[in-house]
């Protein structure tokens, strides 16, 4: 029986056999970075304030009982009111002065002509060598990839998704009336890009495919001038001067520049396009970020530009992911999660499409802070921040456990019935199947060690082979999923830690549960004489349970997890090895084909 090594290994062979006579030398191609354009701020005359005293705390799953803000027209930003007045000369996106971290107290500037535009004096750079790094070009063995599931959270519209040239012939009807609709209703959008496709819809945001179209005051080094009247013994960019001089059009050769359209529904809370908007500006110097290019306002609509990145969907590659594929996929995954933690922000929605990884390039971005949020927002004392013996005390003396010991039949007949309590709230924003044990229970001290368990649900979606590896309807439906895992006695410990009770009658949770390794090898179906973990397997199971620790103050955090063996001494076996091997030759082959 042929492995799985041989077989690569003979495909390997075969593209490179195939390829040898057409290898060529040609000159890499640059790609000039994107021009940021103007963020447009000035508001409409009778400008109303907003009434924005409750923020919303709207999970994006399993929230009946809360809806979202609904943002009334020309009222986007509740503090561009009074920068339209006069009366304030900073931050329109609402950051307030951090001298402590370094930021500038008026990093923004605004200016109120009817063309107000926001602009960071660092943008320019920023931007350049955001774009030098990670913008890349469309080929034309990019894909499609379109979201519409509603059990994703607030929107997948941040996944900028490849396409290929010839989609955009294929474009529906219905996607090509609604780009018509937002060319007529944003005034001005039409002028500076070309939309293409429809490539992410969610609940609260759609995202277009765009080309960036060059502008009346913009000059390239590849431009030539549209007359024939010029100078033909000049040299070019004389008669690009000639030309921009007398106001003569000229005909451009640049590459096309593709960004992606973020639309913003008007349904989202100003509060919430606020905050996006902020920390996207915060973490524009980190390579393993989406940077924001600019952002427009017209009357009750938002647009966010974002450099548009080539990636393939999850689902076409976490069956075939070797470890050290994984290896590449986290490291930079941590990366950009350190960047972030460093920054004290929780992203609250880490998941696949959510993290835009390039195989080829072995380099991803984190996307969607819709629902990300400074470290210490909303923060109240929880019992999980109390020391291990005040806690028990605190938890003894619970109402829970007190109910408990007066009615020990409560378990199997439900709960009391009239429960004088207060109902305790928190943020439980997230994607369903990614969100941590403390988001389910409610704890109201969350830190950012909740994006490393949404991380290490999918390391272990990578190695089981199975997505979604989690796929709970609800809260409830959640809980017992992780306790089929982890045992009865895990999740009693965890829930007391947060002071809640977890108890269940359901036959099939044993009391300590199952081991990870067990798990993987059950849920990817291997046969009897491979029934074992492998080295390189065994290494990534060891740094799961770093990942996948119940106890956030166990778990490993994005720095210790970049310093873990998993990163700094991979080991693999002779099989591994040579899969490996066999994968790197027809990788290779198909960088040489595309060449």
């Amino acid at each position: 029986m042929e492995t799985r090594a041989m077989k690569l290994a003979k495909s390997a062979k075969g593209l490179i056999k195939g390829l040898a006579p057409k290898q060529k030398q040609t000159r890499q191609k640059t790609t000039k970075p994107l021009k940021p354009s103007p963020l447009t701020t000035s508001l409409p005359r009778g400008h109303v304030g907003l009434d924005t005293t409750e923020p919303d705390k709207l999970s994006r799953v399993g929230e009946q009982d809360e809806h979202e803000h609904a943002a009334r027209p020309a009222n986007i930003i509740a503090e561009a009111q009074r920068a339209a007045t006069g009366k304030s000369a900073a931050v329109i996106l609402g950051r307030r002065p951090r001298h402590d971290m370094g930021h500038p107290a008026t990093a923004i500037a605004i200016h109120e002509d009817q063309d107000a535009s926001l602009r960071d004096p660092t943008t320019r750079r920023s931007h350049k060598a955001a774009n030098a790094s990670l913008t890349a070009t469309v080929g034309a063995d990019e894909m499609v990839q379109t979201y519409s599931d509603e059990e994703e959270s607030e929107d997948n519209g941040s996944c900028y998704s490849e396409e290929s040239e010839a989609s955009e012939d294929d474009v529906d009807e219905s996607v090509v009336e609604d780009m018509r609709k937002l060319e007529e209703n944003f005034k001005g959008i039409s002028q500076r890009y070309r939309l293409i496709n429809r490539i992410g819809e969610g609940t609260f945001s759609t995202v277009y495919k765009a080309e960036q179209l060059p502008q009346p005051d913009e000059v390239d080094e590849n431009d030539e001038p549209a007359d024939d009247d010029a100078d033909p013994d000049a040299p070019p960019s004389k008669r690009r001067k000639t030309n921009a001089a007398v106001g003569k059009p000229t005909r451009s050769r640049r590459k096309p520049q593709m960004v992606a359209l973020k639309k913003i529904y008007v349904t989202s809370s100003p509060h919430r396009i606020l905050n996006e908007l902020e920390l996207l500006h915060e973490l524009r110097d980190s390579p393993y970020i989406c940077p924001l290019l600019t952002a427009f306002r017209h009357l009750d609509q938002v647009v966010a530009v974002l450099p548009y990145f080539r990636h393939l969907d999850f689902r076409l590659y976490y069956r075939d992911f070797l470890v050290n594929d994984m290896r590449h996929y986290f490291r930079s995954l941590f990366n950009g999660l350190w960047h972030v933690h460093k920054a004290g922000i929780l992203h609250r929605d880490i998941k696949p499409t959510n993290f835009l990884y390039d195989h080829s390039r072995r380099e991803g971005v984190l996307v969607d802070f819709g629902l990300a949020e400074r470290q210490g927002t909303d923060w109240q004392p929880c019992l999980c921040t109390e020391a291990k013996d005040k806690r028990r005390e605190k938890f003894l003396n619970s109402f829970a456990v007190q109910v408990l010991h007066t009615q020990p039949d409560l378990i199997s007949t439900g709960y009391p019935k009239s429960d004088s309590r207060p109902s305790r709230r928190a943020n439980r924003a997230g994607t369903r199947g990614f969100r941590a044990p403390e988001v389910l229970l409610k704890c109201t001290s969350q830190t950012t060690k909740i994006d490393i368990w949404s991380a290490g649900v999918i390391l272990l979606t990578l190695l089981a082979r199975r997505f979604p590896f989690f796929n709970s309807a609800d809260d409830v439906d959640a809980m017992i999923e992780m306790a089929s895992i982890f045992g009865r006695r895990k999740m009693q410990t965890v829930a007391a830690m947060h002071g809640q009770l977890f108890e269940t009658n359901i036959e099939t949770i044993g009391e300590r549960g199952f081991t990870l390794d067990k798990i993987i090898i059950w849920a990817s179906c291997r046969e009897k004489e491979h029934d074992t973990l492998r080295a390189g397997e065994a290494q990534a199971v060891s740094f799961l349970q770093g990942l996948l620790e119940l106890d956030c103050h166990k778990r490993l955090s994005a720095k210790e997890a970049l310093q873990h063996e998993f990163f700094t001494a991979p080991v693999e076996d002779e099989e591994e090895r040579a899969e490996r091997e066999a994968q790197e030759a027809v990788e290779e082959a198909e960088r040489m084909k595309r060449r």
